[in-house]
């Protein structure tokens, strides 16, 4: 009996010695900044605080920075907007990753090329992405307008990202386009994993093409669309990069090209990311905080959500 326990022990202290580095670099890295942008969002900092002296010379406002977003105009239109953009992009993704999939399955020749042709872009910087699509998109010498020139249209003069309507919709359009990829493998894999006996009962009973897509395939690939909006809901909570490089200081500031909401100058793709980070950038380091909490939370609740419907699911 001894001698199991002295075993247990010593294979449990060699398991913890293996996590100790990964322990310590997450404590480093991520618990530490976590706990101390917690005790910030109730803090007022800028940039006259005292940075050798930070946990004595910052003001203590307990929620004032959490009432201070929830009040703000552009904090809930961030938000809006954000939700907006993930209603653009989640849905396209899906669809169109799902018909590539479909297509690459049905015994395409060159297959192959495809997949890696359609999965490329998945893997390019996306600031390179979007800077490429700037050069695509401008009016007058973009290889769009060039090709619209060939039968008699034209680009708007100001471009789309410089119109506070089709901004959004235009940077969207590339990440669905950027992205369709990773959703094409993910879908291929499941669909490829699906037994043909199935299909062939279906068959057997006379089942069309559609008909075998909306009562077989769909529903064996629930899991994998439900992954694909919490991952989507994600990254547009943290939409930057793409806006960053297609929306910048030419269209009126980055986030612009600006229009007016209840009386405030707002920009047209400014989202929550970018919203944070040009908190940060005004060196409100209390309320950036305190947003990045705020964001955390609707995450998770996305998180809990997603985790109970995969337990409908199974």
């Amino acid at each position: 009996m001894n001698i199991k326990s002295n075993s247990s022990l010593r294979e449990t202290l060699v398991s913890y010695l293996f996590l100790a580095p990964f322990l310590a670099v997450f404590i480093i890295f991520l618990g530490y900044p976590m706990i101390y942008s917690l005790y910030l969002s109730f803090r007022s900092t800028t940039f006259s605080t005292d940075w050798y002296n930070i946990f004595n010379s910052m003001e203590y406002v307990g929620l004032a920075n959490y009432q201070s977003l929830l009040t703000d105009t552009r904090f809930w239109w961030s938000l809006g907007l954000t939700l907006s953009y993930a209603v653009l992009t989640i849905p396209s993704s899906i669809a169109l990753g799902l018909w590539l999939a479909i297509l690459l399955n049905n015994r395409l020749k060159g297959a192959a090329f495809f997949r890696s042709a359609f999965y490329l872009p998945n893997v390019l910087d996306l600031y390179v992405v979007g800077t490429i699509w700037v050069l695509i998109l401008s009016p007058n010498y973009g290889l769009l307008d060039i090709l619209l020139g060939k039968i008699g249209l034209h680009l708007p003069e100001s471009g789309l990202l410089a119109n506070p309507y089709t901004a959004l919709p235009t940077i969207a359009l590339v990440i669905v386009l950027k992205g369709a990829g990773f959703g094409m493998m993910l879908f291929l894999s499941a669909i490829q994993n699906i037994s043909e006996s199935i299909y062939e009962a279906a068959d057997i009973d006379g089942a069309s093409w559609w008909q075998k897509l909306r009562y077989i395939t769909l529903p064996l690939l629930k899991p994998i669309i439900l992954f694909m909006i919490i991952t989507g809901t994600m990254s547009a909570l943290n939409a930057f990069t793409e806006i960053y490089a297609m929306a910048s200081s030419k269209y009126g500031g980055f986030g612009g090209p600006y229009i007016e909401f209840q009386g405030q100058s707002v920009g047209a793709t400014s989202l929550s990311g970018l919203y944070l980070y040009q908190l940060f950038e005004r060196a409100e380091y209390g309320k950036t905080a305190a947003f990045s909490y705020l964001l955390m939370i609707i995450a998770l609740i996305i998180s809990f959500a997603n985790a109970k419907l995969l337990k409908v699911e199974k």
